[in-house]
């Protein structure tokens, strides 16, 4: 498992909660229910432990859909939330884009990176 540095610098870009309710133009009430309802996942970062998201894991209108059911299967394998930001966004030769799994899931690979995830998590 990754230490809260190299999580911070293997995802790269990150948003605080203040930033994502910025962005999605919402209450930070809503970006912090989007976390309990699992719809998005964040990490504590930083010399502070904010919690942030990834950037990737929103697209122009809030939290990609995409990702709500990887999230779901990684967390039934006994993933915790650090850990699958981790495969989310290490890189995979064998994927059919270059990148992180998160990458091909942006590209339009979810069943590929769905079908990964359930292949690691049982």
């Amino acid at each position: 498992m990754q230490s809260g540095g190299d999580l911070e610098s293997l995802v790269g870009q990150w948003l605080t909660v203040p930033d994502v309710a910025e962005r999605l133009g919402v209450p930070l009430s809503r970006v912090r229910q989007l976390l309990a309802d699992r719809e998005l996942l964040g990490a504590r970062i930083g010399e502070r432990r904010v919690m942030a998201v990834p950037e990737k894991f929103l697209d122009e209108t809030g939290p990609r859909p995409d990702l709500r059911g990887t999230f779901t299967v990684l967390a039934d394998g006994g993933y915790d939330d650090d850990e699958i930001i981790t495969w989310l966004f290490t890189p995979d030769a064998t994927l059919p884009v270059e990148g992180a799994p998160i990458d091909a899931m942006r590209a339009g690979h979810k069943t590929e990176i769905r079908r990964r995830a359930q292949e690691l998590a049982f």
